[in-house]
């Protein structure tokens, strides 16, 4: 791909390309429907970026929140890429700027709300404006059974219809129901190039844990890993508000976001929590589609998601900059019970209904794993070459028992009282317990009255947990959440099939466990980091950018290891493009090295490659003829930019070096600058 790589390092400063991101680039390039799901992190955007640079005329790029374009356009200006916003948050001089560069075919990207779709003028002004492409961020939105769902990506296929231009649309994940939602929605059903990545986010560590005092549980884990960015989700608003609440309390910086505070309060927080380091905002989903800063951290759930596929997105969050992340998930018999009432009490057709409890299940059988969490979650998804070492069970192994006959006895007990009780009930008459809701029913003369004995109450109630995890038994609504045994239950029942349970030892989830993350470079390079990220949060303050903005954390932790002493080997950081080379170079080498050299603009564009060295000999050269061979003759010199067109020359030719030079200095240079080319090859 001749034009991709050398954009990817001198625009995005990237030396190559992650896994899956070269094949999605060279189709989009090539003008092909394009359908890709990569994981979140897994660099969507420089998949339909980096083509709209090498296509002709403007990509419109259709995303689903302010927040995330502002973000992207943002970052695309930074490395001198002509893009802007059409949003409801733009200041007058900002929608001016936007126009101004369609106008003048200088704009490569215009970013678009779906919601902008709705005015009829808008498809016109697109087709006007010279639109060659169109990329959809957030494609998943389209499924109408989703959580994300918004109606105006419905509008997205008429518009491909109107342009008649290739579409790109990328999501994270999509099952294969909601694939075939945006294959007929977006493309009319015409089968596009479908590429599907790999789902293993290696970086990132995997645990749950059963509810035990979880407030406690979240503080814990958060006081392990302070000074760094976290999201903790929880179910509720209120719970937002008391667990920032009670991390402020314990000294963290925290903060609360959910749908139910106003437009601006809204918007404070999101620019807080993309400005400020190490801050912690506890959120319910309303917050995090299209979070786009990098070095979150950690990423804790106070209370069970609704599916695999949303839970497999919120810890997405979390290292993007593929930097070591950790995550907890907390999960208890309610919220099991919440889960299922939602979704049987939901306006949702049965056989909808039915696919949602398979979601469910699936993340119940990833919180009650027996075995390596990640090769659970990555089954889903349909891949079996899992390599973990990262999660919960693989450092910790659980310790099993059969429970067949616990289960047993269980299910009996929900049969002779007719299903009309919940686990707590149920569990009194296991042990025995003589309440008076047992004795006002009559259950102490039960054959299951008093068989479970050898068992503890929190034993049982882990084990009632477990049932419910693996779907033998289900609250019905129409019961007051009363359990329910289900058809899976139904061999264990009889003696045909065996089940094995964890015993679950109850603890302080994260408070024993040492975080990931703990020190993110070594104590030598420690100081320096803390220099370096002190420039960035001044110039990010001075520009009203966040921080990554600058530089991401994984910039400025190699920028720390390899201290680089000039801008050649500054160019060489992964992250640093010429743009950011020539805006921050020399500031972030000052806090390095003391000073930073000075280099002329033309030899700046060459940092880091190998004109650049080539360059540097070619003046060297200059400087020992400027007066001649002999050192008589009248001065002579090339300027800044024919040196670096002749360092970039591809092939050592006499005739092309006089092309460049003219033919007086050709005369003077051209042999001695043939020699430089030659031996370079």
């Amino acid at each position: 791909m001749s034009g991709a790589a050398p954009l990817l390092k001198d625009v995005f400063g990237f030396d190559g390309f992650r896994p899956g991101q070269e094949e999605i680039v060279e189709a989009v390039t090539a003008g092909e429907n394009v359908l890709a799901i990569m994981p979140t992190g897994g660099g969507k955007s420089l998949c339909f970026q980096l083509p709209a640079l090498m296509r002709e005329g403007v990509t419109v790029v259709i995303s689903p929140l302010i927040a995330l374009m502002r973000d992207q356009v943002r970052s695309l200006q930074e490395v001198g890429v002509g893009a802007g916003a059409l949003t409801s948050g733009n200041t007058p001089e900002e929608t001016d700027a936007v126009w101004e560069g369609l106008e003048a075919g200088t704009l490569k990207l215009l970013y678009m709300a779906p919601e902008r779709l709705a005015a009829g003028s808008v498809m016109g002004m697109l087709k006007r404006v010279g639109v060659q492409l169109i990329a959809v961020d957030e494609a998943h939105c389209v499924s109408q059974w989703g959580h994300d769902f918004r109606p105006d990506y419905l509008r997205i296929g008429e518009l491909k219809r109107v342009l008649d231009v290739p579409l790109a649309a990328f999501t994270a994940t999509a099952d294969a129901e909601t694939q075939a939602e945006i294959i007929q929605k977006l493309f009319d059903g015409a089968a596009p190039r479908s590429f599907l990545g790999g789902f293993d986010r290696p970086n990132i560590h995997l645990a749950f844990a059963a509810k035990n005092s979880p407030r406690n549980q979240i503080l814990n884990f958060a006081a392990a890993r302070r000074g760094q960015s976290g999201i903790v989700y929880c179910g509720t608003r209120a719970k937002t508000e008391g667990i920032a609440r009670a991390l402020n309390d314990v000294g963290q910086t925290a903060i609360h976001y959910h749908g139910g505070m106003e437009a601006e309060d809204r918007r404070i927080a999101e620019r807080r929590f993309q400005q400020e380091d190490g801050l912690i905002v506890a959120a319910t989903v309303a917050f995090g589609m299209g979070i786009d800063k990098p070095d979150i951290r950690w990423v804790a759930h106070a209370d069970l998601p609704k599916s695999i596929e949303s839970y497999y997105q919120e810890i997405g969050r979390s290292g993007r900059d593929g930097a070591p992340a950790e995550t907890l998930t907390l999960f208890g018999p309610e919220d099991i019970r919440l889960r299922r009432t939602q979704i049987d009490e939901g306006s949702a057709p049965p056989e909808r209904r039915s696919a949602d409890h398979a979601r469910l299940n699936a993340l119940l059988g990833l919180a009650e794993a027996l075995e390596c969490r990640r090769k659970t979650l990555l089954e889903y998804f349909d891949e079996s070459e899992v390599t973990c070492g990262r999660c919960d069970l693989c450092d910790n192994p659980v310790d099993t028992f059969d429970g067949t006959t616990a289960v047993r006895k269980a299910l009996s007990a929900m049969l002779r009282t007719e299903e009309w009780f919940g686990a707590g009930h149920l569990i009194d008459i296991l042990l025995g317990n003589e309440t008076d809701k047992v004795k006002q029913r009559g259950h102490q003369s039960l054959p299951t009255y008093g068989v479970g004995k050898e068992y503890s109450k929190p034993e049982w109630q882990a084990i009632f947990r477990q049932m419910m995890g693996r779907d033998l038994v289900r609250p019905d609504p129409a019961r007051h959440g009363a359990l329910r045994m289900t058809d899976a239950a139904l061999p264990i029942l009889r003696d045909e099939a065996k089940v094995t349970l964890r015993r679950d030892t109850i603890k302080a989830a994260g408070a024993g466990r040492r975080p990931a993350v703990k020190a993110m470079v070594n104590e030598e390079d420690a100081p320096l980091l803390s220099a370096l990220k002190a420039k960035r949060r001044g110039l990010a303050e001075a520009a009203k950018v966040p921080a990554y903005i600058i530089f991401t954390d994984r910039t400025l932790i190699e920028m720390a290891e390899t201290r680089p002493s000039n801008l050649d080997q500054m160019a060489g950081v992964s992250g640093i493009g010429a743009k950011k080379l020539d805006s921050y170079g020399a500031a972030f080498l000052e806090v390095i090295n003391g000073e930073a050299e000075m280099m002329h603009p033309q030899r700046m564009k060459l940092a880091g490659r190998d004109a650049g060295t080539l360059y540097d000999q070619l003046l060297e050269k200059q400087t020992e003829l400027s007066r001649g061979a002999l050192g008589t003759e009248k001065p002579l010199s090339c300027s800044a930019s024919l040196l670096a067109k002749i360092a970039q020359l591809h092939s050592a030719d006499a005739g092309a070096i006089e092309r460049i030079l003219g033919e007086r200095r050709a005369e003077r240079f051209g042999t001695a600058f043939l020699g430089v080319l030659r031996d370079a090859d």
